[in-house]
């Protein structure tokens, strides 16, 4: 079988896990490939005994059996772009902090290699989202696994969104920005500026205002098949939108829209593991905070 390992940032103290990580791999004989940016960060780690290939290009994706992303969320959210369309199946080994994606720890490695050497898994597909629009944004890379942001690009006034549901109009947000969420992005952004958490299988979005002028404005949950569009209002010439971690700057002039992506990304889930074991550990549910 062949694997996949993509990595952003990997930390000194990290070097041994992922010697592990490949010790592991080589003993179920899995063909060890690694993306071009986890190439260079094990180069800058003086690696000069692991054994792999370079992945060069997309159709050398397509033949991969998994993909393990090294790091926290957010690098597992730029490896559901490494993989786009080919829905390569995602197992997250979580070297960085919160950990609602990344949810294998460096001390269950040998554990999951295991598991995933002998199919000892589910697989669990995500809906993504994707950002339309008369102008080429994000080089392409027009989709995200947790959510679209539109936010003011400076400590200037507030900005007013129009939005619309499949052609009908919906609200003027007077806010800092709005989010649209999948499922898997509430426990993110959208959680923080007071959304709902959803469970990850539910056929949902949900808008979220960003520090809205009025307080009676809250976050709403709308059908995946809907189709949401926005008009942008602002003293400022230029406004942020971003997916996921990656953003760029645009005029009020771009027409945007959003809707679910044909495709989704696809995460191995290990035995064992529920969402709801996840958001009780990561959110301290069920603890008496009082002591």
């Amino acid at each position: 079988m062949k694997v996949a390992l993509h990595g952003l940032a990997l930390k000194a103290e990290y070097f041994q896990h992922v010697q592990i990580l490949f010790e592991e791999l080589s003993k179920f004989n899995f063909e060890i490939f690694v993306t071009e940016q986890f190439d260079r960060q094990l180069r800058m780690h003086g690696n000069k005994a692991l054994q792999y290939w370079v992945l060069e290009s997309k159709k050398d994706m397509a033949m991969m059996d998994f993909m393990i992303s090294i790091g926290g969320d957010g690098t597992l959210l730029d490896t559901v772009c490494q993989v786009g369309e080919c829905e390569v199946p995602i197992l997250g080994l979580n070297t960085g902090r919160l950990g609602f994606l990344a949810t294998v720890a460096t001390k269950d490695i040998s554990k999951a290699i295991e598991q995933l050497a002998s199919e000892n898994f589910q697989i669990e597909t995500r809906g993504l989202i994707s950002l339309h629009s008369h102008k080429r944004l994000f080089n392409g890379l027009n989709f995200a696994l947790n959510e679209f942001t539109i936010h003011k690009r400076d400590t200037s006034s507030m900005i007013t969104v129009h939005t619309y549901i499949d052609g009908k109009y919906l609200n003027s947000y007077w806010a800092d920005g709005l989010i649209v969420s999948t499922p898997t992005g509430s426990t993110g952004y959208s959680l923080s500026c007071g959304g709902p958490l959803i469970s990850p299988e539910a056929k949902n979005l949900v808008i979220t205002p960003v520090s809205p002028h009025n307080l009676n404005v809250r976050p709403i949950i709308v059908s995946d098949d809907s189709e949401i569009s926005f008009e942008i209002e602002g003293r400022a010439e230029k406004f942020l939108i971003s997916l996921d971690s990656r953003s760029t700057s645009i005029s009020s002039e771009v027409k945007l829209s959003v809707k679910k992506e044909l495709f989704q990304a696809k995460l191995i889930k290990l035995p064992h593991y529920h969402f709801f074991d996840t958001l009780r550990q990561k959110l301290n549910w069920g603890l008496d905070m009082r002591n």
